[in-house]
């Protein structure tokens, strides 16, 4: 009996500790406990894996975020500011510029961040009655630079206004009058500003900035003088050529500009008068003059005017009270619209003066130009007209002969068809600038119409950098800047960094 009952108790035992069964669905062998629990664990690895994963890439954005912030932050703490006005002669513009001090060396960024600018119409020089209502335009463009410039460096970000053709032309006391009005806005400004900073410059100094900044865009300011880029400008009321020659150039027409270890004699001259606008302006009034004088019952051909447009034939509003008496005036003036003659006048006025040439050779009336050497960027109207005619960069200057020749010849009605949205004044001006475009380019400076080294341009460079004057100016200001009057550097003693500009 006792072993009876021990071997009940001994099964029941065995009952209890016998491993319970797991249900599998058919067709399916039994599983053990340690086949079920090994699949969790991958699982619960997995999603451990992807947390962590998940962890790590978030701090690397993070920090990359950080980064860039920082980097952002840090180069806007470091940046420094200046700002120059360009008083030109069509407008006024405000260049506002960034830039960074590093190893002692500025560094320009004229991407949007760091540059803008903002121009006004008209030009300094349209106050010349005037003199006190510059200043609500020379306002407007000092809190157009205050709004880029953070408040804390705005005393120690310098503005100066440079003043150019337009002024020039102006009697001394009235451009006296105007910088003056100028300087009192500037001071009042918060900006650093000294009175010598507003003036008006000479053409010289603004074909050699214009030089500058060109050379600076394409990499070659600092490099070997020979393969530089020359400058030919044609402005509003004047037009620079500015270049390295190997001639002997006479000393009123040379400048010596040393940047880096190079130092570059340039030929540089504007030729003041022979702007695009002035140059209309002087011929129109040729031909008024013309036609007022005339006493015979002929008519006074425009060439440079397309048919059908009406110019003013009532001349007495023009002719001084003793002519306008008399009534002596019978040939009218009437739109002939013809490049050719349009260009044969527009040639006889960059001859004017040519019999005093006393040089070796004269291009533009008795002034001095050496044969032009190297590649050439044409600028401002040369880039303006070529552009409104759709001209490729390969032979621009024979295609704005084709173009010339339609756009002069058209009749005025068709025109305005065409061009809708231009104002007749802007319109006009194409047949004469097509025209003295090529006789001052071909006819008189001798640029062959093939000649693929001379390219008309606005911007330069794989940064696409305006060809503003301003910007040359700049560039030169602030390459001088970190420097002290005794000509050390104020942070490295390596002196080649300086540029150094002597007239």
């Amino acid at each position: 009996m006792q072993q009876s009952n021990a071997r009940s108790r001994l099964k029941s035992k065995s009952d209890v500790m016998d491993p319970p069964e797991v249900q599998t669905s058919p067709g399916h062998h039994r599983s053990s406990p340690s086949t079920v629990a090994k699949p969790k664990s991958k699982r619960t690895k997995s999603i451990i894996f992807v947390i962590v994963a998940c962890v790590t890439i978030a701090l690397g954005l993070f920090f990359v975020c950080y980064s860039i912030l920082s980097s952002r932050r840090n180069r806007s703490v470091s940046l420094r500011y200046s700002v120059i006005i360009d008083g030109g002669s069509s407008g006024t513009r405000v260049h506002v510029f960034g830039y960074r001090i590093e190893s002692g060396k500025p560094v320009f960024d004229f991407g949007e961040e760091s540059y803008g600018s903002l121009k006004l119409s008209p030009g300094l020089s349209a106050y010349a009655d005037n003199p006190e209502g510059v200043s609500e335009s020379v306002m407007e463009l000092v809190e157009f630079a205050k709004k880029r410039v953070p408040k804390g460096k705005l005393k120690k970000s310098d503005i100066r206004l440079m003043a150019t053709a337009g002024m020039r032309l102006l009697e001394l006391p009235v451009q006296e009058q105007i910088l003056h009005v100028t300087r009192r806005v500037l001071r009042s400004s918060g900006f650093e500003f000294r009175e010598e900073w507003a003036s008006v410059i000479s053409g010289s100094d603004e074909g050699v900035y214009a030089w500058v900044v060109a050379n600076h865009a394409l990499g070659s300011l600092g490099g070997e003088p020979l393969k530089t880029t020359g400058i030919v400008e044609l402005g509003g009321a004047s037009a620079q050529v500015t270049f390295v020659s190997s001639e002997l150039v006479p000393s009123e027409f040379s400048r010596s500009l040393d940047y880096g270890n190079v130092s570059y004699n340039l030929y540089t001259h504007s030729f003041l008068d022979f702007g695009q606008d002035v140059a209309q302006e002087k011929l129109s009034e040729s031909l008024h003059n013309l036609a007022a004088n005339s006493t015979g019952e002929g008519i006074v051909p425009d060439p440079c005017t397309p048919k059908g447009y009406i110019l003013e034939t009532n001349l007495q509003k023009d002719l001084p009270g003793f002519l306008a008496d008399k009534g002596n005036f019978t040939a009218p003036l009437q739109a002939a619209g013809n490049f050719s003659e349009c260009r044969s006048a527009a040639f006889a006025m960059l001859q004017e003066g040519k019999g005093k040439c006393t040089y070796k050779h004269c291009s533009i009336g008795s002034i001095f130009t050496p044969d032009l050497q190297g590649s050439f960027l044409a600028t401002e109207n040369f880039f303006h007209t070529s552009k409104f005619f759709g001209l490729g960069e390969k032979d621009w200057l024979s295609e704005m002969i084709l173009a010339g020749n339609r756009f002069c010849g058209e009749d005025w009605s068709k025109l305005k068809v065409k061009y809708p949205t231009f104002k007749d004044e802007n319109l006009l001006r194409y047949c004469f600038s097509s025209a003295y475009i090529i006789s001052m380019l071909h006819d008189s400076l001798g640029v062959a119409l093939d000649d693929e080294r001379i390219k008309y341009a606005s911007k330069a460079g794989k940064e696409d950098i305006p060809l503003d004057w301003a910007l040359g100016a700049f560039i030169l200001n602030t390459a001088t800047a970190t420097f002290d009057y005794s000509g050390k550097s104020r942070k490295i003693l390596d002196l080649s960094n300086v540029a150094k500009y002597k007239i």
